[in-house]
């Protein structure tokens, strides 16, 4: 689609989500060049009876950024504005693209703690929906937000922290656009450190009956359940001395395109033609794995170029149902006749202290599920739901869901609290849309 420059408004075109799965046609858009700007575009949007939303790169699966008003595209506020190296901190714009952040404080000798495995998400934009990687001692890239700024409804900025402004702060961390429009974001920051990751094919049946001591063992554990097979892949990373030692060529070729890009379109789409030949192609999938060693600096560990397209659901449930939760979901498929071509993914997080974290309050695991795009998934994430729910689980605010105001009022403690927060600082709901009324309420 067009953008502007300067501010100005450009055209409006319709603009669609990276999974194609949402649409929306924007009276305007505009391009704010500095945060002055940005301020002029929410003052005039409200003059005009205009709502106004914030959009990233799209990589929400859910109507989070959609508008029929004023399309805010913040990739012009970009950069390291300061690194604080005493307090550990670095401050970036919000339309910063991870991917770019992770590159420069590397350059800087710096790293984020811990961070999701997809890099193209503007910083704004993966905080407001709660991006998460996997951790057992250190959570999503909000639960690293140490200060941010935020125009509010009237046009104003607000900085806000634990010291100043800290109702705001502990609830506009995950604010899923909400509370206002993000400009900045300050996150704690360590020197760069390097990740062994040992990767090793197990059996579903000892991955779910080990899961306890895996979890206890590593600093941040994963795996993949291959549906239609007894077979997984785990994934563990721990802090190591170095030096690196990155994958070899044909290590790096199976997992970047046999298990994420290529190869694995290939057989995706073959799946999606011929939906009978996906059992098989999961056996010879799951099998071509070999276990592997290789170290690294955080961002070249945690996160993995996605080139295949797919539609996304991920709930959070309390760490210690989601085994049972997962068995209930292998049992769901096995007798079923869903042809699932993408491998289910479980990942861990600490309890943190935001408001409305999918871990708020507690310790959890995630389970996601996956269909490649342009095949029907509706049916499997219904079934999935329905057992995802029925374990108190939270839907990822940026994947796709069917939950509304009055379910998460009974798994989020503190919804009443993000509400009443916004009601004072978006009376009128210059940014709400459809999705926020569905999720949040009038």
């Amino acid at each position: 689609m067009g953008t502007a420059t300067a501010g100005q408004n450009s055209r409006a075109t319709a603009w669609h989500n990276w999974a194609g799965t949402v649409t929306a046609t924007p009276a305007r858009v505009v391009t704010p060049v500095s945060v002055g700007e940005l301020q002029e575009a929410v003052r005039r949007a409200a003059e005009d009876g205009l709502k106004v939303k914030a959009v990233g790169t799209g990589h929400s699966f859910t109507a989070a950024a959609a508008t029929d008003g004023v399309l805010v595209r913040p990739q012009a506020l970009a950069g390291i504005r300061e690194i604080d190296r005493a307090a550990g901190t670095v401050t970036v714009a919000a339309g910063t693209v991870l991917k770019d952040l992770n590159v420069a404080l590397a350059r800087e000798g710096l790293s984020l703690t811990n961070m999701g495995d997809i890099m193209e998400q503007t910083v704004s934009g993966a905080t407001s929906t709660g991006t998460h990687g996997t951790g057992r001692d250190s959570a999503s890239i909000a639960a690293q937000i140490r200060g941010l700024e935020l125009v509010t409804a009237d046009g104003r900025l607000l900085t806000c922290s634990e010291k100043e402004n800290p109702e705001v702060f502990a609830a506009a961390r995950i604010g899923i656009g909400a509370l206002g429009i993000v400009t900045a974001i300050t996150f704690a920051v360590e020197p760069v450190f390097f990740l062994t990751a040992r990767e090793e094919p197990m059996g579903f049946d000892r991955v779910t009956a080990e899961f306890e001591q895996h979890f206890a063992e590593n600093e941040h554990f994963e795996f993949y359940w291959f549906p239609h097979t007894g077979n997984c892949n785990t994934k563990r990373n721990n802090r190591s001395q170095g030096p690196a030692a990155p994958p070899g060529a044909v290590s790096a070729w199976v997992e970047d395109e046999l298990l994420s890009n290529g190869v694995f379109q290939a057989v995706n789409s073959l799946g999606r033609a011929v939906p009978a030949t996906i059992p098989s192609i999961a056996r010879i999938a799951s099998r071509a794995l070999s276990a592997r060693t290789y170290t690294d600096i955080p961002y070249k560990v945690f996160t993995s170029p996605r080139r295949v397209r797919f539609v996304e659901m991920e709930y959070a449930l309390p760490r210690e149902q989601v085994v049972e939760a997962l068995r209930e979901l292998k049992a769901m498929v096995d007798r079923s006749s869903l042809r699932v071509s993408f491998p289910v993914e479980v990942r861990t997080a600490p309890a943190d202290d935001i408001a409305l974290s999918t871990a708020s309050g507690r310790e959890t695991a995630y389970i996601a599920v996956h269909m490649y795009k342009g095949t029907p998934y509706q049916a499997y994430f219904t079934a999935a739901e329905r057992i995802f729910t029925a374990h108190g689980g939270r839907p990822h605010w940026g994947k796709v869901h069917t939950r509304d105001a009055e379910y998460f009022a009974g798994v989020y403690p503190r919804f009443g609290e993000f509400t009443a927060l916004r009601d004072r600082l978006d009376p009128d709901r210059l940014f709400g849309n459809d999705y926020l009324r569905r999720v949040l309420g009038e």
